[in-house]
């Protein structure tokens, strides 16, 4: 990616908001519990005092944004992951006592979480308000100030939250601030104390090469092709539903999206009429449907349907689900739709798809269809519908992925007492709950000495004594 320049005077009030930030945290380095606590309820009355606009403002940016699923999937997980913080904050602050080798004691030793200063959080524009808010919620956790750089693709959001966050916390907490590639790539090359970015692998690479000039510490959120496997003998039904329910919610924008589905060739037949018919209840109707959401933007619409003819010139299958017979072009939605045998070298099977295409992909043992996941990059999640426990352990043992959803898809990543992050191409790193909170902090190992040290037995002029003790030691 070629470096894009600011105008100056851009890039100095970004230089200058980002100062304004460290200097802050310098002059208090470790706000209390009680400070914390006050941000936290801040934040939650920013959310809670401004739902509907926020709601809004999302539904501008898509189009058509399914307000249920903004206020679902968005404001719930958010004010949750705030509230589990707040709860909790007292003991993640603690420190934590740790043992002394017999050697040492009666010396003590803990380690002691601090706040590193000033974070950087990169926003994406799927899920705009809780992939904001979440690394928001665990960075003021651990006692740090913030800067949100909000996605372009999505103005009306960012704009929003920029003047609120102004609004309920001034300029010495948190500042949002928006633009494009320019600033995007400014903001990723500042000297953070730990940068977060949530995006696509091929722009994490370059934000973690960005990074590396200042030796800034990354989490990178990222994505993948997430594969839902159905196992012989599962029930076809739950498993169809989960996967409509995955696939479907915010028209498959999602980075856990289910991507591409694995089963059983005895089994594929029913299970896709199974998964229509999910979809069809779900969505009887889908221009004109609230519930419905579009595809973020013209770019992305015309990525995703060059796709499917590609799928389609190369011999694919393709099966829309679209139970009204509706023209959906000019209101940017795709219905569900599902890929047959298509050729590995295609895009929809190689690339991450962020949209409402499913390729099915059969297997005839259950041994092939484990080699076929590990055989590709490690995904963002996977998902098993198995009632089988020798199955579901192997599973687990035997793939690797950032996240795992046992007969259900996407709600792993709403529970915040499990830490969320990817795995080698789908990210590095965890947030969440008490993860996020470490994540942000520094767990400052601490010794303490004792009077009665022996300490002195190992120290020079070397004699007899510390021959004594070595024979011990070394035994």
């Amino acid at each position: 990616m070629d470096a894009i320049k600011m105008p100056p005077q851009e890039e100095g009030a970004l230089l200058d908001a980002f100062s304004r930030l460290k200097a802050v945290a310098a002059a208090e380095p470790y706000p209390s519990l009680e400070t914390r606590k006050s941000w936290l309820n801040a934040l939650e009355r920013l959310i809670q005092e401004n739902r509907q606009a926020l709601v809004d403002a999302v539904g501008r940016d898509f189009g058509q944004r399914s307000a249920v699923e903004t206020r679902l999937a968005e404001l719930f997980p958010s004010l949750e992951g705030l509230r589990h913080a707040r709860r909790h904050l007292k003991s993640w602050m603690k420190p934590q006592r740790r043992g002394v080798s017999f050697w040492f004691a009666p010396a003590g030793a803990s380690v002691h979480p601090q706040p590193l200063g000033v974070v950087g959080v990169v926003v994406p524009w799927n899920y705009p308000l809780f992939l904001a808010f979440g690394p928001i919620v665990a960075a003021l956790a651990a006692g740090n100030r913030v800067m949100v750089k909000m996605s372009e693709y999505t103005p009306a959001t960012g704009e929003l939250v920029q003047r609120l966050a102004r609004e309920h916390f001034g300029e010495d907490l948190l500042t949002v601030v928006n633009g494009g590639p320019e600033l995007a790539q400014a903001f990723a090359r500042l000297p953070f104390d730990h940068l977060l970015f949530t995006g696509s692998t091929a722009v994490g690479r370059h934000v973690m090469r960005a990074a590396a000039e200042n030796l800034t510490p990354v989490t990178l959120e990222l994505g993948g092709k997430s594969p839902v496997l159905v196992a012989r003998g599962a029930n076809l039904k739950r498993a169809a539903e989960a996967i409509v329910a995955g696939k479907m919610m915010n028209a498959g924008q999602t980075c856990v999206a289910p991507d591409y589905l694995l089963v059983n060739e005895k089994d594929c037949a029913l299970l896709l009429d199974e998964i229509r018919d999910a979809a069809k209840r779900a969505y009887p109707t889908l221009a004109s449907n609230p519930d419905y959401t579009a595809i973020v933007n013209a770019r992305h619409y015309q990525r995703l349907t060059s796709w499917l003819e590609g799928a389609r010139e190369a011999g694919a299958r393709i099966d829309d689900v679209n139970p009204a017979g509706e023209a959906l072009a000019a209101v940017r939605k795709l219905p569900l739709t599902l890929v047959q045998r298509c050729p590995e070298d295609c895009a929809l099977m190689q690339e991450e798809i962020f949209g409402p295409i499913l390729p099915v992909v059969a297997y005839d043992k259950f041994d092939e269809a484990l080699a076929y996941i590990n055989a590709r990059p490690r995904p963002l999640a996977l998902y098993l519908f198995d009632d089988d426990p020798l199955r579901m352990e192997r599973v687990l043992k035997e793939t690797i992925s950032g996240g795992v959803s046992i007969n259900d898809t996407l709600l792993h990543v709403v529970q915040e007492d499990l830490p969320f992050g990817g795995v080698g191409p789908s990210g590095m790193g965890h947030y969440h709950g008490r993860e996020g909170f470490l994540t942000f902090s520094k767990l400052k190992p601490v010794f303490r000495q004792s009077r009665l040290s022996g300490a002195w037995l190992t120290r020079p002029p070397y004699g007899a004594a510390v021959e004594w003790l070595l024979k011990l030691m070394l035994r």
